[in-house]
């Protein structure tokens, strides 16, 4: 920002000062630089459900482009305003890994066609998808050759297809059935090791535009695995040694080349997922996030999404993921012209300014918001003999892009008449040159200001001198080559330098450790760190001190890990802290702490008294009940979950874990689980009840019992009754009929 307020003094001075020899202002030129838009439409203002338009009509950048016309030492500065468009078309192309550990993700991948296509609605309505699979180059070792193996590469009845590098299965649609339907049709294939070919299918999907379909929006790809990944060299374990040429090479939508082309680089993809603007989404396993999370870091507008082990959260994850990318823009630009910088100013939203290279980009925009990008184009000379050169720049992930033309003024007008040595305004105080609106050298002078003889030594041979093992670059770059030898740029603070016979040194581009140069424990010579004593490291930000690492048992690291820099690495993975001394999942762990958990959740226990004293080592959190414990799943670090009982048998329940910053936590349920005491009056009142319904069941048995017994005799009464009135009657006919006899 400084120069633009130093130049203008710098060129008046200069004026003032060839005014003052004696030139006329007639014979003195002083051209500036200029600006012209030559292409401005205005961003786009649409809402959701307005008429819909075609990509190519909707502007998010603006302007569009520009001529510069550049001085050498003079910036021409320009805004660029970028503004996410609304209902902005989305083109989503998922690859899939289906080697065999995925199968069960790929039945639930079958019906993300339709269910993708409804939540992508609520961002746009203007959405396609495609479909791509991919295992491993069809090659030992990666695949098993034999004739079986290529039919069915799975083992048991597991029925399998033949293994293949990478197909496009389906084409951009924006049909969600028809990629249900086809996704449902694809099977499961099998290889041999663990890392898969799937940087062969990144890079068919972004050279191959055509059999994608890709259209000028906002290009996504998700890369759907759970396993690592071949890069470039690891084709020479089946004999392959010829370098990924960049092109498309499909036939029938296979690709057709993996035999005989190695994998891509890192730097290749990068170059063609930039070229193609194409922003990666990477779906893995929780067990290669670390690598991926590394991958991330080199591949510009990308992320990486955590993938449940059957893929049941793959939606959710594309867009959080796609909500990420899209909130975040970053300028780059094409391949500058030599001698030509960038210098990038971003002001975001609620007044953010940054500068360097955070002035390329600005996070957390929302749709319909604007920001502004202010960039200045500086010159120090002319390329390419003044010729115009042609430079882009545009938001890394869109296809929009400002077009600038840079026009140099490199020669003054009398130059470019052919008028050379001009005798105006000489004077001898310059005895080796004139002074004239071109400034040359008199005949037999070399040099910057001509302070050296042609004789003495050619120019070429003082080039050479000035450049280190024959190299192109005269005094390293930072610096001026004078008779011969290199004298190196001032900068202008002033304990900065450059220094060495070609000025290959200086004393400030060394590694640095918290943003101070070699950590603050070292000197920086010639880009080298030379530390201090007890300290290493490219930075001087590792400690050879183990007292840090030092155990309350005086061993290192308490014997369970290795003193790296000072910190302690534990080896087993049981230990952490400081000293590899906790280990919060160690039997005994819940007996260690019984006594001061007790003491200061419940102010009991044999502790009560020194509580303060002896138990003020972890953090304590009360919960209201058991479910509000932490669980093993709801924190990055191992929980011990520990049953205790009192004096007075009652339990409490609580949990010991250390977390990521070392600090003991203690979470503990706040009320005691106590038996119950004996409730006299039910007790009584049940034993007089049972007793006085055990009497009047008895009563009640004896009742029943007698009149039964009752009965029985009744019945046997009335039958002696009927006995003795049969005995009645037969005795008066008796004496009925001997009465008569005797008459």
């Amino acid at each position: 920002w400084i120069v633009p307020l130093i130049l203008p003094l710098l060129l008046l001075l200069l004026l003032q000062s060839l005014i003052k020899r004696g030139c006329s202002d007639a014979m003195i030129e002083n051209p500036h630089g200029e600006q012209k838009t030559l292409k401005n439409k205005t961003v786009t203002n649409r809402r959701k459900g307005a008429e819909k338009l075609r990509p190519e009509d909707i502007t998010q950048i603006q302007p569009q482009k520009l001529s510069l016309t550049l001085r050498s030492g003079e910036p021409q500065t320009f805004n660029l305003k970028f503004k996410r468009a609304e209902d902005y078309p989305i083109d989503l192309y998922y690859l899939m890994d289906l080697s065999y550990s995925m199968k069960d993700d790929l039945e639930n991948v079958k019906n993300l066609g339709t269910s993708l296509m409804l939540e992508m609605s609520k961002i746009t309505s203007d959405f396609r998808i495609g479909f791509g699979s991919f295992v491993e180059k069809t090659v030992m070792p990666y695949i098993s050759t034999t004739p079986a193996k290529l039919l069915n590469p799975c083992t048991g009845d597991q029925n399998c297809t033949s293994p293949f590098s990478y197909k496009n299965v389906l084409k951009l649609t924006s049909n969600g059935k028809n990629f249900n339907t086809l996704v449902g049709q694809q099977q499961i294939s099998g290889n041999l090791d663990s890392p898969e070919g799937g940087f062969d299918a990144i890079m068919q999907v972004a050279v191959c535009g055509d059999h994608i379909g890709w259209r000028n929006v906002t290009r996504l790809l998700v890369f759907s695995t759970d396993a690592g990944f071949h890069f470039a060299g690891d084709g020479k374990l089946g004999g392959i040694v010829l370098p990924n040429d960049g092109k498309c090479h499909l036939e029938n939508n296979v690709y057709t080349m993996s035999h005989y082309y190695d994998y891509p680089s890192i730097a290749h993809l990068v170059q063609k997922l930039s070229d193609n603007n194409i922003q990666t989404i990477f779906a893995v396993t929780e067990e290669f996030q670390p690598v991926y999370q590394e991958l991330k870091n080199l591949i510009p507008k990308s992320a990486v999404g955590t993938l449940s082990a059957n893929s049941s959260n793959v939606i959710n994850l594309i867009i959080d993921a796609y909500n990420s990318l899209s909130s975040e823009v970053i300028l780059e630009n094409s391949k500058l012209p030599e001698g030509v910088t960038l210098a990038y100013t971003s002001r975001c939203k609620n007044g953010v300014v940054s500068e360097g290279e955070s002035g390329r980009k600005c996070s957390n925009i929302s749709i319909g918001d604007e920001v502004m990008f202010s960039i200045s184009v500086t010159s120090k000379g002319c390329p390419k003999q003044g010729k115009p050169e042609i430079i882009k720049i545009k938001p890394l992930g869109f296809t929009e892009e400002v077009e600038i033309t840079l026009n140099f003024i490199c020669e003054c007008e009398c130059n470019k008449d052919g008028i050379k040595n001009s005798q105006l305004c000489h004077f001898e105080v310059l005895q080796n040159h004139t002074l004239s609106p071109c400034l040359r050298c008199n005949e037999g002078r070399v040099g910057r200001q001509c302070e050296c003889s042609s004789n003495d030594v050619a120019t070429e041979d003082m080039d050479r001198t000035c450049r280190k093992d024959n190299g192109t670059d005269i005094c390293s770059n930072n610096g001026d080559c004078v008779c011969g030898t290199c004298e190196c740029k001032k900068r202008d603070n002033p304990e900065e330098r450059y220094s060495g016979q070609y000025c290959e040194c200086d004393n400030f581009n060394c590694d640095r450790s918290g943003n101070k140069l070699c950590g603050g424990h070292g000197r920086c010579e010639c880009r080298v760190c030379i530390c201090d004593p007890m300290w290493t490291g490219s930075a001087c930000d590792c400690s050879l001190d183990n007292s840090t690492c030092m155990a309350s048992n005086k061993q290192i690291c308490n014997g369970r890990g290795t003193c790296e820099c000072g910190t302690c690495k534990c080896t087993d993975p049981k230990f952490q802290g400081p000293t590899c001394e906790t280990c919060p999942t160690c039997p005994g762990v819940c007996t260690e702490h019984k006594e001061c958990v007790q003491c200061r959740a419940f102010g009991t226990g044999e502790k009560k008294d020194t509580c303060e004293r002896d138990c003020s080592y972890f953090n304590l959190i009360k919960v209201k009940d058991r479910d509000k414990l932490p669980q093993p799943n709801d924190a990055s670090y191992p929980v011990m979950h520990c049953k205790e009982r009192d004096a007075n048998d009652c339990w409490f329940y609580y949990t010991y874990a250390v977390n990521n910053n070392t600090e003991k936590e203690v979470h503990v349920v706040d009320t005691l689980d106590c038996p119950a005491g004996p409730d006299i009056i039910p007790i009584v009142a049940g034993v007089v009840a049972g007793i006085v319904l055990i009497g009047l069941a008895l009563l009640l048995i004896w009742k029943l019992l007698m009149i039964i017994h009752d009965r029985r005799e009744f019945a046997k009464f009335e039958k002696e009754k009927m006995n003795a009135k049969w005995d009645t009657v037969s005795v008066w006919n008796l004496k009925r009929l001997f009465g008569r006899r005797a008459g």
